[in-house]
């Protein structure tokens, strides 16, 4: 859904590249280029000329240095990353920094938690979604069906309470105020420590509305109001979520749909016009599929950039810890069959939607071309493929010659070029992955992904796991692989840095 704004930033950061001095007029390229995106991708107005001037002003004039020390290390550093590095400063401090959940009664009491927000955003559906969070956190929740006037949202919410194993509380021929302040009642009595009102709608804004659940808050005093708003209807999510905070005074608001074609300007400005934070976002139709909204990632992948410390947090809710890292080992040895493969494929399509897994990948905009579709059903395909071979045929897929690709193809109901393609660019995968097992830096290599890790790093987020350690510094696997030189390395590496430096500048002078 970042496509818009992640095409200007990259832009941007392209037209700095080279350059040792950030001057002026280099800086109002390329916010020009950031401009454009921020604006087609519907960002308030005052909110983009803000962003602008604040990065105008703490990058104008600077000169970068080309050298610093980190650690025992130097690196480069370039005006194109510095520049890099104050957008996603400036991105971050727009959104939030920091992850913001809900705030919990103390002593025990039950925490209320009010959902308000129009027809049609997803209010219910969002309910139902962050009691099961809740529960999973080991949470007694309750779920009230305040909804009054729409009979079919109080069925709806007792089906989604239903799946989740969690009660859902209503009175027929009550109104919203009272049938909430006696769910409260209800809850303290079973030690519910989470009630979650899920209030009626409309289709738009009106008062009567508004003195209902202002006659709620009253009552209940919830800890937490949440706004739901739907990410696809750009600045009217900014314009609703104004309205409402200003008779509720919000303590957040939840973003839906962040998962579809959205432009993401709604994301950018919620905080920015009303002051309070977005808390979660829900990613898909399926009720796990809610999660806290990282501002730093959301950043790192407006950048270009992916968001690695999200992707490998969607990993851990999927796969089983021991058998990945046993699996790790055996793909980076070589020892990898279509078993394995299976294993990888199914995992990935719990995280949901192909593209949005992939969009977190550091090298994503540089594997698909702009404006390219990801083809949401290729996983399937894979999967019908191997589950049409045999055992042996999965343990050694070189075995399977044309007789073998024909009947499986047919067992899928493909064709026997798209199964000799697939055991071809396994066999790809196998030698790569074979080949990073025995020398890691190769996956430092990869686009943008030193560099994303570099950048989360830079935020203060644990990216240990991703990162080598001090055994891996000496060779063996981990991160994207930094091995500790020699001092006879260290001085090749200098001299050869050197002659390079100077085979540049003869460039230059002779153009």
């Amino acid at each position: 859904m970042f496509e818009v704004l992640t095409k200007g930033f990259r832009s941007a950061r392209a037209r700095l590249s080279g350059k040792q001095v950030i001057t002026e007029a280099a800086i109002d390229e390329a916010l020009r280029d950031i401009r454009v995106s921020l604006l087609e991708a519907d960002v308030a107005l005052h909110v983009v000329n803000a962003f602008l001037a604040h990065v105008k002003e703490k990058a104008i004039g600077e000169v970068v240095q080309v050298k610093a020390k980190k650690g025992d290390r130097k690196v480069e550093i370039t005006p194109a990353e510095h520049f890099v590095k104050l957008c996603n400063d400036e991105l971050v401090a727009l959104m939030g920094e920091g992850e913001r959940g809900i705030e919990f009664e103390p002593g025990g009491r039950p925490t209320a938690v009010m959902m308000v927000g129009l027809h049609g955003t997803g209010k219910t559906t969002t309910s139902a979604k962050l009691a099961g969070l809740l529960k999973e956190q080991k949470h007694k929740v309750m779920l009230v069906a305040a909804d009054v006037y729409r009979p079919a949202a109080i069925d709806q919410l007792k089906i989604l309470g239903q799946k989740l194993g969690i009660p859902v509380f209503s009175q027929p021929g009550v109104q919203p105020p009272e049938l909430c302040v006696n769910a409260m009642a209800q809850a303290a009595a079973e030690k519910r420590d989470v009630v979650i009102f899920d209030t009626a709608g409309r289709l738009a804004i009106d008062e009567p509305l508004m003195q209902e659940l202002s006659e709620i808050k009253g009552r209940t005093k919830p800890k937490n109001i949440f706004l739901v708003v739907d990410a696809m209807i750009g600045q009217d999510a900014v314009r609703m979520a104004s309205e409402f905070d200003r008779r509720l005074d919000l303590t957040g608001v939840v973003m839906t749909k962040m998962d579809g074609d959205a432009r993401g300007g709604a994301a950018l400005s919620v905080r920015a016009v009303t002051g309070k934070p977005i808390t979660f976002v829900g990613m898909g139709e399926d009720l796990s599929k809610i999660e806290p909204f990282r501002p730093e990632g959301v950043a790192s992948r407006i950048l270009g950039f992916g968001d690695v410390v999200g992707l490998v947090k969607d990993f851990e809710k999927v796969v089983d810890e021991e058998k990945a890292e046993a699996d790790a080992i055996k793909i980076l040895k070589g020892d990898f069959n279509l078993y394995q493969f299976l294993d990888q494929i199914r995992a990935i399509q719990k995280m949901g939607s192909l593209r949005d897994t992939l969009e977190k990948l550091p090298f994503f905009h540089d594997m698909v071309p702009e404006g390219a579709a990801v083809d949401e059903k290729v996983l399937g395909r894979i999967e019908a493929m191997i589950n049409s071979m045999t055992p042996d045929e999965r343990k050694s897929p070189d075995i399977i010659d044309d007789r073998r690709a024909k009947r499986i193809a047919k067992g899928s109901g493909r064709k026997p070029a798209e199964v000799k393609d697939l055991v071809q660019r396994f066999e790809t995968m196998r030698e790569v992955m074979k080949r990073v097992g025995r020398q890691p830096s190769l996956l430092g290599r990869l686009p943008g992904f030193k560099e994303a890790l570099d950048l989360a790093k830079s935020r203060g987020e644990d990216v240990s796991d991703l990162m080598p350690s001090d055994a891996d510094q000496r060779g063996s696997w981990g991160g994207y692989g930094v091995r500790r030189l020699s001092p006879a390395e260290k001085e090749r590496r200098r001299k050869k840095e050197k002659a390079a430096k100077k085979q540049r500048q003869k460039g230059r002078k002779k153009r």
